[in-house]
């Protein structure tokens, strides 16, 4: 296990210091989904009945979370392509450590800074009369992270096989935003077509939206708890073990 874990946990360090050696991108990362929240939380608040007892900036609240979530976990793996041009990516590649430690180290480094920078969020929870336990807190922590650890492990599966950062924000952009807007972050699931209904039955991120509104909004819930962490759960799972199985490919060089 030591083999597996020291590796996991250096690099795993080495995400966190990064990414806080680069102020700005904390600052870009937070500020973008917020200013998003208020103009169309603020705009829409009366254009839009979401038929759950409450405005509209707080029915938004969720979805601009998990929209710092989604940005951080994803622009965090772009260091993997940074770290193949610079060369350290095939120094680790060359060390005696095995491969599930490299996809561990650098998804939990990814997961932890966005679930951290999402969590930060809720600061501004009680200023829109948000409102929430200590016992609601830690199953939006848990929430939280399986959202960010499912994300984080999706965009180290597409940066990896990538040599262009123009190509992985091409990538990422074409379904993960979509993937976003259909959560029920911006409009409830109930008031959607059918058709719609079924891509958000089957969207991952709509589990971490509702799951998070509902542990808010008590009574409001599309799914129980208990639903949307099992599917966050099998997300997660599913996503690293593809992320691991890329990774442990033995690519041949063109002869």
């Amino acid at each position: 296990m030591s083999t597996v874990l020291l590796p996991a946990y250096t690099l795993w360090q080495r995400e966190l210091v990064r990414f806080y050696r680069q102020r700005s991108r904390v600052v870009g990362v937070i500020a973008s989904p917020l200013l998003f929240w208020l103009v169309l939380g603020s705009g829409f608040g009366r254009s839009i009945q979401t038929g759950t007892g409450t405005d509209y900036l707080s029915y938004f609240f969720p979805g601009a979370l998990i929209m710092i979530v989604l940005f951080t976990s994803i622009f965090t793996m772009m260091s993997v392509i940074e770290d193949r041009r610079e060369g350290f990516l095939l120094s680790v590649l060359v060390a005696p450590v095995h491969r599930s430690s490299i996809v561990l180290g650098k998804v939990l480094g990814g997961a932890t800074l966005a679930a951290a920078q999402g969590l930060v969020f809720l600061v501004l929870a009680p200023l829109i009369g948000i409102h929430f336990g200590l016992a609601q807190f830690g199953l939006m922590v848990l929430l939280v992270f399986l959202v960010a650890f499912g994300l984080t492990a999706l965009g180290f599966a597409v940066a990896w096989s990538l040599d262009s950062a123009q190509a992985f924000h091409a990538i990422i952009n074409l379904f993960l935003i979509p993937l976003w807007l259909l959560s029920g972050a911006m409009f409830p699931f109930a008031h959607a077509s059918k058709w719609i209904k079924a891509i958000m039955l089957a969207n991952p991120l709509t589990y971490g939206v509702e799951g998070l509104r509902a542990t808010l909004f008590p009574g409001q819930q599309t799914f129980t708890n208990a639903t949307a962490l099992s599917v966050l759960i099998g997300f997660s799972i599913a996503v690293f073990v593809i992320s691991y199985v890329i990774v442990n490919r033995r690519r041949t060089l063109p002869s």
